[in-house]
C-alpha cells in the first residue's frame, strides 16, 4: 500500500499555475512502488469554452513522452534476441541508407554529404545519429523551407526523408530518432507499432487509455492544445496532430492519461515489473538509467529555432542520456536525486522516475510554446512541493 502524504502544497501549485495564467489547465500525479501518492488537477479542458474539469483521467497528447514507451518496445525486442542495438539501422530499414548529412547551404541549396559512418540502432535510442528537430535546429528550418519537406507533426511519411544534421556518433542531437526506432521495431516485430505497444506494454500494464488512435469518447474528453492570444488569455488551437498519420510515430504519437502513464512509470521504478507483470528485465532497466552516450553530453542549452513552438531549453550542465531517459548526474537540492530518469513532451507534459528516493511523478498540460519560463517554473514548483511532502 502506498504511503500517505499531505498533498495540499501540490494542490496550491496547480491552482496557482492556472489562476496566474502560467498554464491553461494542469493535472499531476505521483506514486511510489506500492501505489499512487498524489493526484490532482486544476482548470478546464478547453479554456473559455468548457466547464469540464481537468483531472488525472483526462486525455492528453503526451508527445515525446511516447519516446520511452517506444524505446521500451525496442528493448523488449532486444531481450527477445530479435534486435541488435549495435547493428546499422539500414539492416532493418534499408531506406535509412538514403539519408545524407546536411552540412550547410550554398545560397538556398542544401549541401548534403555521405555520413562518415553508418548510424546504429543504439544511436537512434540515444539521439546520436545526427537526426534533429526543426524547432531546435535552424539548419532544418532552412532545409524545410528550401525543399518543402515537412516536419513530423503533420504525419506525412515524407518527413522521414529529412537529413542528418551531424555525423553519426559525433554529437548528441535531439530529433526524430525515435520515429525511426519505431520503424525498426515494426520491421523486427512484423507488425505495426500500435499493435506492438498494445501487446507488449499498454495491455499487460492495464493502460487502457493509452493509444495512438483514440476513439470518439477519448477525443471528447481530451484537452485541446492551447496558445495565448494577444490579450494574454489562453485559447484553444485545436488538436494539432493528424488523426490519420502515415505512420504511428514512436517519437510523439501517443495519447494517454496521467493515471495510465503512472503505471508505466511505476513499472520502470520497480525494475520492469508491476502487479506481477514484467515488461523488462531488471538489468535492462538498469541500463536505461545508465549513461549511454559516453563522453558526449546532453547540451546545457539548446537555443530555439521556432519560438512559436518552443522556448530555448536550458538544462544546465551535468546531464547525460540513457535509453530514452534524460539523466541528472548530481542531486537537485530539494528535488530529484542523481540518476533520476526523465523526459517531457512538446505540449508541456513532463515525467521523472527517481529510483533513489523511490518516487515517480508526472505533470500535464497541453499548451505551446514548450518549456516557457512559466511552464518550467510550474514543473519545478510541483517537484519541490512533492519532495517536501514525502
Amino acid at each position: 500500500m502506498a504511503r500517505s502524504i499531505d498533498g495540499s502544497g501540490i494542490d496550491k501549485v496547480l491552482q496557482d499555475a492556472v489562476g496566474s495564467g502560467a498554464l491553461p489547465h494542469v493535472a499531476a500525479i505521483a506514486a511510489d512502488a506500492d501505489g499512487v501518492l498524489y493526484e490532482g488537477g486544476a482548470g478546464v479542458r478547453v479554456a473559455g469554452e468548457s466547464d469540464d474539469p481537468v483531472d488525472t483521467s483526462t486525455t492528453f497528447r503526451i508527445m515525446s513522452m511516447t519516446k520511452m514507451v517506444c524505446t521500451t518496445a525496442a528493448l523488449q525486442q532486444v531481450e527477445h534476441g530479435e534486435l541488435d542495438l549495435a547493428a546499422p539501422v539500414e539492416d532493418y530499414c534499408p531506406e535509412f541508407a538514403d539519408l545524407e548529412v546536411l552540412e550547410g547551404f550554398d545560397g538556398d541549396e542544401p549541401i548534403l554529404v555521405e555520413p562518415r559512418s553508418r548510424a546504429t540502432v543504439h544511436q537512434l535510442v540515444t539521439h546520436t545519429t545526427g537526426l534533429g528537430y526543426w524547432f531546435w535546429n535552424e539548419q532544418l528550418v532552412k532545409y524545410e523551407a528550401a525543399t518543402g519537406i515537412p516536419n513530423v507533426v503533420p504525419g506525412s511519411a515524407q518527413a522521414l526523408t529529412a537529413p542528418l544534421t551531424a555525423h553519426p556518433g559525433e554529437s548528441f542531437v535531439y530529433g526524430i530518432n525515435t520515429d525511426w526506432l519505431g520503424k525498426v521495431v515494426e520491421a523486427v516485430a512484423g507488425k505495426k507499432l500500435d499493435e506492438v505497444v498494445d501487446e507488449g506494454i499498454a495491455g499487460p500494464l492495464g493502460m487502457t487509455s493509452t493509444t495512438f488512435h483514440p476513439d470518439d469518447a477519448q477525443r471528447d474528453q481530451a484537452v485541446m492544445v492551447h496558445v495565448k492570444g494577444e490579450d494574454g488569455a489562453w485559447a484553444s488551437a485545436g488538436s494539432i496532430l493528424n488523426p490519420q498519420p502515415d505512420w504511428w510515430a514512436g517519437g510523439h504519437g501517443l495519447y494517454s492519461t496521467p493515471r495510465d502513464y503512472i503505471r508505466f512509470e511505476r513499472a520502470l521504478l520497480r525494475g520492469g515489473e508491476l502487479d506481477g507483470v514484467r515488461i523488462l528485465r531488471q538489468e535492462t532497466v538498469d541500463a536505461a538509467f545508465s549513461n549511454q552516450i559516453g563522453d558526449l553530453d546532453f547540451p546545457a542549452e539548446i537555443p530555439t529555432a521556432d519560438p512559436a513552438t518552443t522556448a530555448s531549453f536550458n538544462a544546465g550542465p551535468g546531464w547525460k542520456w540513457g535509453y530514452g531517459l534524460l539523466l541528472n548526474t548530481v542531486d537537485v537540492p530539494g528535488r530529484r536525486r542523481a540518476g533520476t530518469g526523465a523526459w517531457a513532451g512538446l505540449f508541456n507534459t513532463h515525467f521523472f522516475i527517481d529510483r533513489t528516493t523511490g518516487v515517480c511523478a508526472s505533470i500535464y498540460t497541453n499548451s505551446l510554446p514548450f518549456v516557457t519560463p512559466e511552464a518550467f517554473g510550474v514543473y519545478g514548483a510541483f517537484e519541490e512541493a512533492l519532495y517536501a511532502a514525502l
